[in-house]
């Protein structure tokens, strides 16, 4: 491909130079080097198109030899569809002079070739409509005249146009190609002039993808020729499809450019194993006619096909042995339009035949040879057709049945109709062009008579108008039209015939962007159960999970795994799940963030009901023994060792079982504020409480000693109230110190446990507490200290053995509190707190006050003085 494009670009400017330098250098006539034999028709004209269509699938080359002049490849194997194509591009051109509006006082004509589906020749062919045929060119010193042509339609191969607008790029000569669709021509950079009336297959393959969006189909093959259709389009869809988007592809093969049984047996074998049921095939009719030979053999069914435009409308493929294989296929068909007048102009084909027009001979000889199997006239000379009888001039195009007046299925030839358009529209507007307002330097514009082609590549660039048919025609930067793709369905008939229907369209516009309309009531589907197929690699993942990807898989291939605690996914095959909201967690489906549970010691629940209980039974217990001290506040017991130290150490404990109610409930600021200060000041209240009742009990044994008497007085009513209050003012200058520096405040503890909230009451200042504990534990410790001392006094002041007692039972319990209390979490180590507030309270109270209620209420025989004094004497 590269030397034939470095000779051509030679001949190319070989032909320049021949027609711009000077004669004082050259000679004032130049020759070909040589002439290229094709087969073509031609119409004279002011302005020339020219055009590329493949009149014949096949050429013959010759043999190779460097001791003659090389011989040139013959075409053979007739094409009606290539030749309708250039009928219709020969009916626009006519029906463009007929129109007054367009172009008036400028005849168009036309120079056809036929490319025999061959790159070689198709260059060759666009090289002659650049620069000519003529055997001599007379050089003039004042070089007029317009080029040979000035704008080509086609090619309707992307590997030819890749080739051919390599070249013709240099010189701007602008190309519309009819049927190229290879996403590379859309390269501004490599392709300046190259435009095209059919979208590009990156289009193609993003309507694909929307219908595998559409039916689910997240898994499915993808053969591709191996040529510039096939790779491009391969590339196109590793680039464009995602799991996310359309799915993946569960293989990728390339069909043999050949017969290639091997090669082809080991593709379908590729496909009979696979687990995907979709197939999708971006190849020409030939590759797939190879491939579906094999598909018969192996008996490969219950596939679903997706035919790209190349063969979406195939007659050849439509046969009935192939139905149980292609029914049902879903195929990307080229926009199909309305072209009125054309049918009547295919009719009029053999007319007006000029015997010395060996070239429209030619092809129209070849049509009517292919259609009656006859011949209008006698071959001209260099027709490469031979045989086949002189027709009568009796045969009636109508009386046939041939794909050459279908205008039903006006597609590739709809394009070649917009083509024509497009240069013409383009070229209307350069000759509108009013001197001195044009566009070119110095704001020239373009003459008629010295027309160049970069000239109406910058008209062509800016073209729009609206065919008949309705359709909006204009180019984007890359010179690609605005798309538009039907969508066919291949039905199977009850009656064993074969119908394509047209099931729904994709297309692209400026406003909307990409649509897709389906009717899927209209799809045959070849499939029992009359539905779409299920084509997935793995099963859709549900809400509450989230996809793995199998190692080794594409995308598509994945397992669910279920989300983990305190996230979720709420939707289908989520690729993670997301965490929930500090206050939430995720339901028992992890489908859904719910608010957590709340937890705390409330009074609603069976432990705070018994620590409540046990808080108000300690309470009232108090408020008794409070009622009997004051109904007997006159007997001995009583008044023994200050009764006034009594009633406030009952007030103390009842405070002290109450405070333990602040520790239930939800906390609040000032629940939490309160309840330490309030514990710390009851509980100071009661250990100072018994502090003195512990030094007065040893300043009354000392006063009973001789010379002991003076001790009494620093132990006086007055000083016992004043030692109380002092002791119970640090703790409440320590509470005080506390909550203004660091006050304990209400928290929502997460870290518990992940689905609960905590709510607790943070010390604030762990110092401030463990000073409020220090302080209460001193303070017990010197009255145990004290009150162990005094535990032989004689019987009348035996309280000091009971206050002992009392205090080992108060030490134990705060002892025991501690490890406790920083091991329990959440409302438990509140539980734990409220415990220790109730077991030492109940201690001192049933230590202390326990005897003498005995012996008040039981035992009133011994609550008098004779008998505590008694008991004294006795034992002294």
């Amino acid at each position: 491909m590269r030397a034939i494009l470095v000779i051509s670009m030679r001949i190319v400017l070989y032909s320049y130079f021949s027609s711009s330098v000077p004669s004082s250098l050259y000679s004032s006539s130049c020759q070909l080097q040589g002439q290229f034999n094709l087969n073509g028709m031609h119409m004279p004209g002011d302005v020339v198109f020219g055009g590329l269509f493949e009149m014949n699938f096949f050429s013959i080359q010759p043999e190779l030899s460097f001791t003659s002049e090389p011989q040139q490849p013959t075409c053979h194997g007739f094409d009606v569809l290539g030749f309708k194509q250039a009928q219709t591009m020969a009916f626009a051109i006519d029906e463009i002079n007929r129109n007054p509006n367009l172009l008036p006082n400028v005849t168009l004509g036309y120079s056809v070739y036929d490319n025999c589906n061959k790159l070689g020749i198709g260059f060759r062919a666009a090289l002659s409509l650049t620069s000519g045929q003529e055997d001599q060119v007379i050089i003039h010193e004042a070089c007029e005249g317009s080029p040979p042509v000035l704008g080509i339609v086609g090619d309707d191969s992307s590997t030819r146009s890749i080739a051919i607008s390599t070249v013709l790029g240099l010189y701007r000569v602008p190309t519309v190609s009819y049927f190229s669709t290879c996403s590379c021509l859309s390269d501004r950079q490599k392709f300046p002039s190259f435009f095209r009336t059919i979208p590009s297959d990156t289009f193609q393959v993003r309507a694909m993808i929307q219908i595998l969006k559409h039916f689910g189909w997240t898994w499915a093959g993808l053969l591709i020729s191996d040529n510039d259709y096939g790779l491009h389009a391969a590339r196109s869809f590793q680039s464009d499809l995602s799991p996310a988007d359309g799915g993946c592809l569960a293989y990728l093969e390339v069909l043999p450019q050949g017969d290639d049984p091997a090669e082809l047996r080991r593709i379908v074998d590729v496909m009979r194993k696979s687990t995907a049921r979709v197939v999708i095939v971006f190849a020409h009719e030939g590759h797939i006619i190879n491939l579906m030979e094999e598909v018969v053999r192996q008996n490969v069914t219950g596939l679903q096909w997706m035919a790209s435009e190349a063969w979406s409308s195939s007659a050849t493929l439509q046969a009935p042995h192939l139905m149980p294989y292609l029914a049902g296929t879903l195929g990307i068909a080229i926009r199909r339009g309305e072209i009125p007048g054309l049918r009547d102009f295919m009719l009029r084909i053999h007319a007006n035949l000029d015997q010395n027009n060996s070239y429209r001979i030619n092809m129209v000889n070849q049509f009517w040879e292919h259609t009656f199997k006859c011949r209008f006239a006698p071959p001209p000379s260099g027709w490469v057709e031979a045989g086949g009888a002189i027709c009568t001039g009796q045969e009636d195009l109508e009386t046939v049945q041939t794909e050459f007046l279908d205008i039903l299925n006006l597609r590739p030839e709809y394009n070649v109709y917009k083509a024509v358009y497009a240069l013409a529209y383009a070229l209307h507007e350069l000759l509108q062009c009013e001197p001195g307002r044009g566009p070119f330097s110095g704001n020239s514009c373009g003459d008629l008579q010295r027309l160049e082609p970069w000239q109406l590549l910058h008209y062509l660039q800016k073209v729009n108008f609206t065919t008949s048919f309705g359709d909006e025609v204009s180019f984007d930067e890359n010179g690609d039209v605005l798309p538009i793709y039907d969508i066919m369905n291949w039905q199977w008939l009850p009656d064993g015939g074969i119908k394509v229907q047209n099931v729904g369209e994709v297309k692209k516009s400026a406003l909307k962007g990409e649509e897709l309309t389906l009717h899927e009531d209209k799809i045959y589907w070849n499939f029992k159960s009359k539905k779409p197929p299920h084509s997935v690699c793995s099963e859709s993942c549900p809400p509450g999970t989230r996809r793995a990807r199998k190692k080794g898989e594409p995308e598509c291939c994945f397992d669910c795994i279920l989300c983990s605690e305190g996230k979720i996914s709420n939707k289908n095959d989520s690729t993670e799940c997301i965490s929930c909201p500090e206050d939430f967690w995720s339901s028992l489906q992890r489908d859904l963030c719910v608010p957590k549970k709340t937890e705390f010691l409330s009074y609603h629940e069976p432990l705070g009901i018994c620590l409540t209980a046990t808080s108000l039974l300690g309470t009232f217990i108090c408020a008794v023994v409070l009622c009997i001290f004051i109904c007997h506040r006159q007997t001995p017991i009583v008044r023994a060792n200050n009764s006034e130290l009594s009633f406030q150490l009952l007030v103390s404990l009842k405070l002290c079982f109450l405070c333990s109610l602040l520790f239930i409930g939800h906390p609040r600021l000032w629940t939490c504020q309160l309840r330490h200060a309030a514990f710390g000041i009851s509980f100071v209240l009661c250990v100072a409480c018994i502090l003195v009742k512990t030094m007065v009990v040893l300043a009354v044994f000392k006063a009973s000693k001789p010379g002991g008497g003076a001790s009494l007085k620093w132990f006086g009513a007055v000083q016992q109230r004043g030692t109380v209050l002092v002791l119970t003012s640090v703790q409440a200058a320590i509470c005080t110190a506390w909550l203004v520096s660091a006050s304990p405040v209400p928290h929502k503890n997460t870290q518990y446990h992940n689905d609960k909230i905590v709510y607790e009451c943070v010390v604030g200042s762990t110092i401030g507490f463990a000073v409020l504990l220090g302080y209460i534990g001193l303070l017990a410790l010197l009255s145990f200290l004290l009150a162990f001392l005094a535990r032989n006094l004689p019987d009348n002041f035996n309280e000091a053995k009971l206050i002992t007692f009392s205090m080992l039972i108060f030490c134990a319990v705060w002892v025991a509190f501690v490890p406790a209390y920083v091991s329990s979490p959440g409302k438990y180590a509140d539980a734990v707190e409220v415990f220790a507030i109730l077991a030492s309270s109940f201690g001192l109270l049933l230590a202390l006050f326990g005897p003498k209620c005995y012996i008040i209420l039981l035992r009133p025989e011994r609550n008098t003085k004779k008998a505590i004094m008694g008991r004294a004497t006795t034992k002294s």
